[in-house]
């Protein structure tokens, strides 16, 4: 209640409060730096916490309040919505996400598919050798191309039962003594799913809610961005399959809640460009995305 009255006496914008900071007993108040600092994808792939972790699936996120790394894998997430109005970093972090998963992969091993109803976003990757089909621009091509990872995905199932996998990390591990190549991850990119899902239809929703559930022992992962994150648009069915969020500088409180899960999250009081909240399992930290500038795709 007291956040503006705070906010006037340090001179400083919109003050986030957290209560209590995860792990202990105090109430944080996190006020914004006076002048900004950039955080580059380089400076988080060639950190620590990055370069230890193991999995195969590992993503640079950015910097967190503390100054150290924010790393995350999303093969634990499994799946990763994004969320946030325009001008709060959703397309630069969609930018270091793809950039960091070709830096640890070829494409013998990651396969990409890439849905861009703008049409500007994600269509500068057009050529690139890990692409299963050329970037989906047009809505009446989505449904062809989620029907067939939805295929892709039962056929991945039938193969693990028949060698006694449960997964494709188990699966891979058999075929690698027998001295064959993996089977190579999918990754399914969406930009602007809420305009996906209201011109795509019942349809769309249907495929992508039965991605989202079955799709990750099969070695299939989405990774979806929206603008507004609202129940209209997002149902409770696909959204409780997107555990973690990022959510950045969105327009109302309401949308922060359901996008976060919490009443009191304070992602409407984050600062734009890069500000966002990572949310996992009902905890959030608040970290500054990487940048990737457009001179570096």
């Amino acid at each position: 209640a007291l956040s503006n009255d705070l906010a006037l006496a340090l001179e400083a914008s919109p003050i986030r409060i957290e209560a209590p900071v995860p792990g202990r007993s105090i109430v944080g108040l996190e006020v914004p730096n006076r002048q900004t600092a950039l955080v580059t994808l380089r400076s988080v792939m060639e950190s620590e916490a990055y370069l230890n972790m193991k999995s195969r699936l590992k993503l640079p996120l950015g910097q967190d309040v503390s100054g150290q790394p924010a790393v995350g894998d999303l093969a634990k997430m499994p799946h990763l919505l994004i969320a946030g109005a325009t001008g709060s970093g959703k397309s630069v972090c969609v930018n270091a996400v793809i950039a960091s998963l070709l830096f640890n992969h070829t494409p013998d091993t990651l396969r990409l598919l890439m849905v861009d109803p703008k049409m500007v976003e994600l269509t500068t990757y057009n050529g690139i050798p890990h692409l299963i089909a050329p970037v989906v621009t047009e809505v009446d091509r989505v449904v062809p191309i989620l029907a067939w990872a939805t295929r892709e995905m039962d056929r991945r199932y039938k193969m693990f039962s028949q060698v006694g996998a449960r997964n494709i990390e188990s699966f891979n591990e058999k075929l690698a003594a027998k001295g064959q190549p993996a089977l190579p991850f999918i990754v399914i990119i969406i930009d602007e799913l809420a305009d996906l899902l209201m011109t795509g239809g019942a349809q769309v929703e249907a495929m992508l809610t039965r991605l989202s559930q079955r799709g990750r022992e099969a070695g299939i992962h989405l990774v979806a961005c929206t603008q507004k994150p609202t129940a209209d648009l997002i149902g409770g069915a696909m959204k409780a399959n997107f555990p973690v969020r990022l959510v950045g500088s969105v327009a109302s409180r309401d949308e922060a809640r359901y996008a976060t899960g919490i009443a009191d999250s304070g992602a409407e009081k984050l600062e734009g460009k890069g500000d966002f909240l990572l949310v996992a399992k009902g905890a959030t930290v608040r970290f500054q995305a990487a940048w990737l500038g457009p001179e570096d795709l």
